[in-house]
């Protein structure tokens, strides 16, 4: 599939509107387990902090997973007591089960999370939701490793997170900076169609979220934050790394499989209803001429190779031709997975025989200039076979991007259209695409209580026809015998 011409399943972000008194913009939850001590402080501080700061309604929901002491009586206290307070119980560990349970049930436009000990200093909340309040993010994070950042925590942990996110970068092409820090926000929008590809219920869960939601083009914010390790932390070290590292290789397979329905979490180009009705915008052309580069260099270096060892015990031009088909092949399948993001197995073998046909042309102009320089010098010497078969491959490489990109893999998801960007056609007379601007006053904070989640149904494809103004749709909390006993802590 194409993930990167998708037309797009999700709809265009706006800002989102004010709402009615009551229904919070913001659901900040709070996974805990055997948080006895430390749930009532963070908690009360959390709700001081979003009362004088945060200018939206807002709730607090206390997401148990499975505690075995006194918190969830601190938990139900502190529903009883403050109004913006809510309690969410689960009978099985999992901090990522705890997040997709309360954010598949809530009707927040915003769902955020953040760690119990409240090691974020929390006037970074409000910069972390407000890209996605405005429309112009998906998902937000805080980062500790900006440069900005101020952390203070030890040699150990500092060391074991920095090395970590280079195993993101270097396994799975991650860009964000800062995988683990427990301080993320996510639309709720675009929690309905990510979630359910999201397999993972522990520490992982946020990992693969962000791998996810980058590889399928959703813009992810990143905030600097102030950060203070926790030293009394029950986190296990070992046994997280080791499930993470389990999860990057689930991830990385399934991604270079192509088994992921990536296109549902496509946006369409622009926000501006004008900018939705073009339909030739470029579609990343100088990433596709540098993946395309890196992977004819990459090729041309194992081409190389082959035609070395062919030639030890064959004649030039029987070197040429073994060398060039299995370098074409392995050409064709990199390209098409590297450089024009197609994934999966459909119309795999047609894109082979395409590339054949664009490695006989190849090859007719390597074996021309063999045969040239074979008219001009009797015995040529091998550097300069291969000098001449350079500058025949370069040549042939220019005319094999130009195939890929209008015949093999073309973009077929949409027509050409002749209208270029910067010059956009004027709406017709009857269109209401521009619409003159009026503040909506901001919504009170509710001062009764009301359900806060329904338990309906939700399948994963749904989502994709969820349109702006609809009505919220429902995910189930939580799957049936979802439980993975690797997650127990």
């Amino acid at each position: 599939m194409r993930t990167d011409s998708s037309p797009g399943s999700l709809p265009a972000r706006e800002h989102l509107p004010a709402g009615t008194a009551g229904t919070p913009v913001l659901d900040v939850v709070v996974p805990v387990y055997n948080e006895e001590k430390d749930l009532q402080p963070c908690v009360r501080r959390l709700h001081e902090h979003l009362a004088r700061t945060f200018p939206y309604a807002f709730r607090i929901t206390i997401a148990d997973n499975a505690s075995t002491d006194s918190t969830p009586l601190v938990a139900a206290r502190l529903e009883s007591e403050i109004a913006e307070v809510r309690s969410f119980r689960l009978e099985q560990k999992g901090r990522g089960r705890a997040l997709r349970t309360v954010w598949s049930a809530s009707d927040a436009p915003v769902l955020a999370y953040m760690d119990v000990d409240l090691s974020t200093d929390l006037n970074a909340l409000l910069p972390l939701v407000a890209p996605l309040i405005s429309g112009h993010s998906d998902l937000a994070i805080g980062s500790r490793l900006a440069r900005s950042s101020r952390v203070v925590r030890g040699a150990k942990r500092e060391f074991i997170s920095r090395s970590y996110n280079l195993i993101l970068r270097g396994s799975l092409q991650a860009r964000f900076s800062d995988a683990q820090c427990g301080f993320k926000a996510i639309r709720r929008d675009v929690a309905q169609a990510l979630l359910p590809l999201v397999e993972d219920t522990g520490w992982f869960f946020d990992t693969e979220m962000l791998v996810l939601a980058e590889r399928a083009g959703l813009r992810i914010h990143e905030v600097p934050v102030d950060w203070v390790d926790d030293p009394d932390s029950t986190v296990h070290i070992v046994r997280t790394a080791t499930d993470d590292l389990r999860g990057v290789w689930r991830v990385g397979r399934a991604l270079a499989t192509g088994s992921l329905p990536l296109d549902r979490l496509a946006r369409p180009f622009g926000d501006d209803p004008r900018d939705r009705e073009l339909t030739g915008v470029p579609r990343g052309l100088a990433r596709q001429l540098v993946g395309f580069c890196v992977v004819g260099v990459l090729s041309t270096l194992f081409y190389l190779l082959l035609y070395s060892g062919f030639r030890a015990v064959s004649g030039p031009q029987a070197a040429n031709a073994l060398a060039l088909l299995v370098s074409a092949v392995a050409n064709t399948a990199a390209n098409r997975r590297l450089t024009f993001g197609v994934r999966g197995r459909d119309r795999a073998v047609r894109h082979q025989a395409q590339g054949l046909v664009v490695f006989g042309i190849g090859l007719a102009l390597t074996s021309g200039s063999l045969a040239a320089l074979d008219a001009a010098a009797s015995e040529p010497a091998h550097s300069t076979e291969l000098a001449v078969l350079v500058a025949a491959n370069l040549a042939a490489t220019v005319l094999r991007f130009l195939l890929f990109l209008a015949w093999v893999f073309p973009d077929r998801d949409e027509p050409a259209s002749t209208v270029a960007p910067s010059r956009r056609p004027a709406p017709p007379a009857h269109s209401t695409a521009v619409r003159p601007y009026t503040e909506a006053p901001l919504p009170q904070r509710p001062t009764a209580r009301r359900s806060s989640y329904d338990t309906t149904e939700f399948r994963a494809g749904d989502a994709a026809d969820a349109t702006r103004g609809d009505a919220t749709v429902q995910l189930r909390p939580v799957r049936p015998h979802d439980h993975d006993p690797r997650n127990a802590r």
